[in-house]
């Protein structure tokens, strides 16, 4: 009997698939995604564009040439972190399974701990599982192509470093570059003879400069942060939801909210979010980004007519991210050594046109398709079931239950629900 199991064994890992595989961004998502496909005995190379591991978790006080980020032609800083930038997630939420955030402390041991306390957490994390000697560093990718060889190499990846370009051919990408980095700012009516600056939150780092009339709109996290920070130096600081928002800026510096009262401001902060961007993907139109969003994509991962070799990993938001991360990082590794099947192609398109259909139905706009809230949890078990590993921890989602239902409760005071809100009393 034993001779029969270890035969067996031995059939099984002759039959076991490596393939070389790209990775393309070090941040969570790619660290992440190179550990998993580590594990499956898969070959990586890792493409960073910065000199260092954390993606947007990196805090660079550079600000790009043109402050609202809309210029095609500036040098794009990848990070979008302000100086005083403290997780808007407790730590118990921003770990892995086998890896959690909340054993290790690295100076700021608080709930919500500042963005340099993530940064070592996930360099730590990097160096325990023998990633960082994976990663090119200060090297941009400008072109990932398919490409018909004849034999199993798919893609070629072109990049560039130091002004020099190379080019070289790997079985499967995972597109790991995060959504942080490309600003979507606000239309605002007369705003050509509005003699103000503009701004994106992308380019703020610290308050000092903005010292008189500042009218920030957004209603999120970072609009909330902001405003509260750059009250504490400004004249007068005005918060504008996002949506209805302001109705018309003049050339004289007034600008004219929907209720019809007005204040003067020298400074409007966009703190409106970011779009999906990848302008090193060419697909020949297979994957799209139609109104931020990206498409198809089966289970926000996979292109059916692309897929399994290549893939995207954290594209969903609004959801447990560390652990939506992971588990598609596991599913993608485990699809491409041939431990976890795919549907069909016909399969697949079908399941993107119902959850089109569902959002839909549900009244959820096109911009917000990767919007995985209020079906996280179903999402996260959906994706353990396919990648045939165990699902996220119970305790994990508790705490995402009550984490959410505070927040929502508070109004998203950061200020609040940081210093107040503690998971461990649950």
């Amino acid at each position: 009997m034993q001779c029969i199991k270890t035969k067996l064994e031995k059939l099984e890992n002759t039959m076991e698939i490596s393939l070389k595989v790209a990775i393309i961004g070090a941040g969570v998502s790619g660290l992440v995604a190179a550990r998993e496909l580590l594990r499956e005995r898969h070959r990586v190379v890792v493409y960073e564009k910065s000199n260092q591991p954390g993606g947007t978790w990196v805090y660079d006080t550079r600000v790009e040439s043109d402050p609202l980020g809309l210029d095609p032609k500036r040098e794009i800083v990848h990070s979008s972190l302000y100086s005083s930038l403290r997780t808007n997630l407790p730590r118990h939420l921003m770990g892995f399974s086998d890896y959690p955030f909340t054993d290790r402390v690295y100076g700021d041991p608080r709930n919500f701990p500042g963005h340099e306390e993530v940064l070592k957490f996930l360099k730590d994390f990097a160096r325990e599982f023998g990633l960082t000697e994976l990663i090119r560093f200060e090297t941009e990718v400008v072109r990932v192509e398919r490409f018909d060889s004849g034999d199993d190499y798919e893609w070629v990846v072109e990049s560039r470093t130091s002004g020099a370009s190379g080019e070289e051919e790997f079985q499967a990408v995972v597109v790991c570059t995060g959504h942080y980095a490309e600003p979507i700012v606000a239309n605002l009516p007369g705003i050509e003879q509005w003699p103000g600056k503009q701004l994106h939150s992308h380019n703020y780092r610290v308050p000092d400069p903005f010292q008189n009339q500042v009218v920030i709109i957004g209603s999120g996290f970072s609009a909330s942060d902001i405003s509260r920070e750059i009250a504490s130096v400004a004249k007068q600081v005005h918060l504008s939801s996002r949506s209805p928002n302001i109705y018309h800026v003049y050339e004289d510096g007034t600008i004219e909210f929907q209720d019809g009262s007005r204040v003067y401001a020298d400074v409007i902060i966009h703190c409106t979010g970011y779009k999906y961007s990848f302008p090193f993907l060419r697909t020949n139109g297979i994957v799209s980004i139609d109104d931020n969003r990206v498409g198809p994509l089966y289970k926000h991962v996979f292109p059916p007519q692309l897929g399994p070799r290549l893939s995207f990993v954290g594209i969903p938001y609004w959801v447990i991210i560390f652990a939506a991360i992971e588990l598609q990082s596991k599913w993608i590794a485990r699809v491409l050594s041939g431990k976890a099947i795919l549907p069909s192609e016909k399969e697949m398109l079908a399941d993107v046109e119902e959850h089109y259909r569902d959002t839909a139905d549900r009244g959820v706009p096109k911009h917000h398709t990767h919007k995985v809230h209020p079906h996280e949890f179903e999402y996260l078990d959906t994706i353990a079931d396919l990648a045939g590993v165990p699902p996220v921890a119970e305790r994990i989602k508790e705490i995402q239950m009550h984490f959410f239902g505070f927040l929502l409760s508070s109004g998203i005071d950061t200020k609040q629900y940081r210093d107040e809100w503690d998971p461990n009393d649950i």
